[in-house]
């Protein structure tokens, strides 16, 4: 089998385009299942996927033409590239066209094998996971839960002369407790490079505290709710507003972060408290890559970015809105300086209250695990619906003192962070909604005086 690298290489050759970009992703992961305390299954894959961008220039612009396929043999490879110059052939000019980006130095890994994980992963954190199922059964539950572990080396070539190369480390595990009457149920994760940070008997205490709490049940009606968001959901809804933070739909008129007369919102101030949001690919425990890898056009992606160096970008800055993502398309149409979107997200507001602290500072309130099922339902005030999932808590006089019944919930992020009275220390956290698509992220709790619990819902 070919190396990713004389992959790319070959296919650059073929190339009769104007321009080329190829992108070899070589991805391995290693998994472990359980359920009712006891492993159920565990698994290793590997594969390849490969994407051709082709662009053509034409006298009414430049086309571009994309064609990703997994698994491609030798024998495949021409015809893919040939693929993508049809595609960009018969199509229109590409509005975000830009000239290829040049002059980044080239890795000097480029050529090296790709990274990989394995079963080996898993040598300190399966035996600790086996005595957590012991103490569990002893204790009236039942954990149930998977942990995934990807790495993802991605090798860039472009007919511009770019040859990039980035390995990524992907770590997560979820786990949820259950009373053995399955009435009661909470649910804990993290996200890690490698495992050796995760300690499943801490993960195994929380949620035996909150099935603790869970033993008394409550019933409250809706409202608004002074609430306490751990930083999971934080992270959820600080997610959910920077992939809806683009430049163009700002300017064009479309989110919450447009002003009238094409104009954004950049500047103005969103939070009396001194948040920063940022992303910074050199983020300890959440790196990622330093420079944009785009498999296809989009709102907040080009794909002639390709190879675009990313640096610390600061979104919000001391509760003021300091950037919006731009393509240098967008940049360009908007007058906003060219920042591309990075693979992490970083909320500090120099508070150092531990979420256990914040709980004993609270007369009465709601403290929160997770949200589940966030959907938008308005875009010009991002406000979004969903639902809470695996246990909310009643906080009276500094102490949890029951579980109540689930909520729907109507908020916008960026209203929240105008209208919070708190945040806590910030610390590393697996968003539970988008963990499929976003894992690195790095959040406080916040506290919320009056967090609108819109009805109730019957979910557990």
């Amino acid at each position: 089998m070919s190396k990713p690298h004389e992959i790319v290489e070959r296919a650059l050759e073929l190339s009769r385009a104007d321009g080329c970009v190829v992108i070899a992703d070589e991805r391995s992961t290693a998994n472990l299942r359980w359920a009712g305390n006891a492993l159920t299954t565990n698994g290793v894959t590997r594969g390849r996927s490969l994407t051709v961008i082709a662009t053509v220039a034409g006298r009414e612009g430049t086309a571009s033409g994309v064609v990703s396929r997994s698994a491609v043999t030798q024998d495949e490879l021409e015809p893919l590239v040939r693929a993508a110059e049809e595609a960009a052939r018969t199509a229109g000019p590409a509005e975000d066209a830009q000239p290829l980006v040049e002059g980044v130095p080239a890795a000097a890994d480029f050529t090296d094998a790709p990274a990989e994980t394995s079963p080996d992963v898993y040598a300190a954190f399966a035996p600790a996971l086996g005595e957590c199922f012991a103490r569990a059964h002893a204790g009236g539950r039942e954990l149930f839960g998977f942990a995934n572990h990807e790495v993802v080396s991605s090798y860039v070539g472009t007919s511009a002369g770019l040859r990039l190369r980035h390995d990524q480390p992907t770590g997560t595990v979820e786990v949820n407790a259950k009373s053995r009457d399955r009435t009661k149920s909470a649910w804990a994760g993290r996200h890690t490079r490698d495992f050796t940070d995760i300690d499943p008997a801490a993960l195994d205490a929380e949620l035996a505290q909150r099935l603790g709490w869970a033993e008394r049940q409550l019933e409250l009606p809706a409202g608004r709710y002074e609430t306490l968001l751990p930083p999971t959901a934080v992270a959820d809804l600080l997610i959910y507003q920077l992939w809806s933070s683009g430049a163009r739909d700002a300017a064009e008129g479309r989110t919450v972060f447009s002003k009238p007369g094409g104009r954004t919102r950049v500047g103005e101030r969103l939070s009396e408290l001194p948040l920063t949001l940022r992303s910074d690919p050199a983020a300890p425990g959440l790196e990622c890559a330093p420079f944009l890898v785009a498999h296809a056009s989009g709102d907040d992606a080009s794909v002639f970015d390709n190879g675009l160096p990313l640096a610390p970008t600061e979104w919000v800055r001391d509760g003021e809105l300091s950037h919006l993502v731009t393509t240098r398309h967008s940049a360009a149409l908007t007058g906003l300086p060219v920042t591309p979107p990075v693979d992490n997200l970083i909320l500090d507001a120099g508070g150092t209250a531990s979420l256990d602290e914040m709980v004993a500072n609270t007369g009465r309130g709601l403290l929160l695990t997770c949200l589940w099922y966030i959907r938008e339902v308005d875009p010009a005030t991002l406000l979004l619906t969903g639902l809470t999932r695996d246990g909310v808590y009643l906080v009276e006089n500094g102490e949890v003192t029951g579980a109540v019944n689930n909520f729907r919930f109507n908020e916008s992020p960026v209203g929240l962070l105008g209208r919070a009275s708190e945040a806590g220390r910030t610390g590393r956290t697996l968003p539970r909604e988008w963990s499929d698509y976003f894992t690195r992220a790095s959040m406080p709790a916040l506290r919320v005086p009056d967090f609108n619990m819109s009805s109730v819902s019957q979910g557990v």
